[in-house]
């Protein structure tokens, strides 16, 4: 499982933007395919939507991967 970060002052990343910025697709047009087709689930349930705001406690499944959201360590 792969853990993201999200870094303050953010509370939440696009589901499209978070496939790329890992690298799991090459471009925002593939991630943005791949989620219209029903390749990616979010908390077990299939997302359709590209820019869906995935926030801290999230998890994310596509192509045998497993991504967990979680917030920056607070001081």
């Amino acid at each position: 499982m792969k853990e993201f970060t999200l870094e303050a002052p953010h509370d939440y990343i696009q589901l499209n933007q978070l496939l790329k910025l890992l690298n799991l697709v090459e471009t925002g047009g593939e991630a943005n395919q791949c989620i219209t087709e029903g390749l990616v689930k979010v908390n077990g349930a299939t997302e359709l939507q590209k820019r869906k705001k995935l926030r801290p406690g999230d998890r994310i499944d596509f192509e045998e991967q497993t991504i967990l959201i979680k917030a920056e360590a607070q001081l």
